[in-house]
């Protein structure tokens, strides 16, 4: 199970002077090419920790990069929430195998405000909206019919009615402080171009593969 990575390279004249244009190009990059249905470009792991220093990661769909800050929601009350409520670093990475290429981005996370959760919560789907109130994420349940019972009820209780946002529901922007630009090479030998923020400057380095 080895592959060795060929399709481009990358070098520190290659990239754009800001972290977040560069991004924007190889997320476009990312998108055009021709994938199959099931990849999402905008999926990402989050790393999250606790006070105590307990690490966990999970997939989580990038919805934006606003003002220059990463957003995603979830619920609040999940175990990332959790995380987030007592530290707030993070770290996100994406993978497109199909180009050999990999972003990590280390920086803090912070809530948006209510109203921009509430204008992405209704351009989702309604059974998605409705989803939202039936799970208390990351809590222990009994069994999927009793989510699905649940799910039928708060259903006829907003049938006609516009579904509000739940207190416990909303996004969150990650602002960076370390962005990695990573391109696959022959013989593990991999370009890493490295962004570190420096106040308002951001200082561009090679790291070793």
């Amino acid at each position: 199970m080895r592959k060795n990575y060929c399709l481009a390279g990358l070098d520190i004249g290659d990239v754009d002077p800001d972290p977040l244009v560069q991004f924007d190009r190889w997320f476009h990059e990312a998108r055009q090419s021709d994938l199959p249905d099931w990849m999402e470009v905008n999926a990402m792991t989050l790393a999250t920790a606790s006070s105590d220093g307990t690490v966990t990661s999970r997939i989580v769909l990038l919805k934006g990069v606003e003002e220059g800050r990463f957003v995603f929601y979830t619920n609040y009350g999940s175990v990332k929430g959790q995380h987030l409520q007592q530290n707030p670093r993070v770290s996100l990475c994406f993978f497109w195998p199909h180009l050999e290429r990999q972003v990590l981005i280390d920086g803090v996370a912070a809530k948006v405000s209510r109203q921009r959760s509430e204008q992405y919560f209704h351009s989702r789907p309604r059974e998605s909206q409705v989803g939202a109130w039936t799970s208390a994420q990351s809590s222990v349940v009994d069994g999927r019919d009793v989510l699905q019972q649940r799910y039928q009820q708060l259903t006829d209780q907003f049938n006609g009615d516009v579904v509000p946002l739940p207190d416990q529901w909303g996004g969150y922007e990650v602002t960076a402080d370390r962005i990695e630009f990573w391109q696959g090479r022959p013989s593990r030998l991999h370009d890493r171009i490295q962004y570190r923020r420096d106040q308002d400057q951001w200082e561009i380095q090679r790291l070793s593969p």
